[in-house]
């Protein structure tokens, strides 16, 4: 059984209850552009929040598997399980005792990660030369390897902004883009 999409659901369309919502999104875009503007003046403090936020959740996820590897003891999986769960929650509280060095392993992490999918990106892009616009995944892949690259050069004396940074533009560009939709949306409410 397959599933069209029917076009009168799409939001160019005309979803009425969302396109009345327009400002909902302008709002959480306004939000989110100061969130980002914040961060950028203070880069430093953006980058503890985003360890501090790594930390939270690497906890959360090792008390998660801690709870899960009682619950299935039986299955014969429970060491792996709660070794994990106490792996990762100590990783998380490692976070909060020294967010510096996790900050230096989250860059790094975050530069070997850029450079191995910009190469998988470039290669993609080049297996797929026959077709229009392999060139742009081609040069998406290039860039990715090469912000991957800069990371990993700079590394660890970026470790302080990196982060921060990544934050702030991610935040700015939501916001941005929240709010460009919402003006969109006003446009299509009649």
């Amino acid at each position: 059984m397959t599933h069209a999409i029917d076009p009168s659901e799409t939001v160019g369309s005309g979803a009425p209850e969302l396109r009345s919502k327009w400002w909902l999104f302008m709002l959480l875009g306004v939000g989110l552009l100061v969130l980002g503007f914040i961060a950028l003046s203070n880069i430093l403090v953006a980058t503890v929040a985003s360890v501090f936020y790594v930390g939270v959740m690497m906890m959360a996820a090792g008390i998660a598997e801690i709870i899960h590897a009682f619950s299935v003891r039986t299955w014969g999986s429970f060491a792996l399980w709660l070794l994990s769960g106490i792996v990762y929650a100590i990783g998380g509280f490692l976070a909060f005792y020294n967010p510096v060095l996790a900050a230096s392993v989250l860059t790094l992490l975050l530069a070997g990660t850029l450079i191995v999918a910009g190469i998988l990106r470039f290669w993609v892009g080049f297996q797929s030369r026959p077709e229009q616009g392999w060139g742009w995944v081609v040069f998406s892949g290039l860039i990715t390897l090469l912000a991957g690259i800069v990371l990993a050069i700079g590394w660890p004396f970026n470790t302080l902004w990196v982060l921060g940074l990544v934050l702030a533009i991610d935040l700015t560009m939501q916001g941005a883009a929240l709010v460009a939709f919402g003006f969109g949306l006003r446009r299509g409410v009649h």
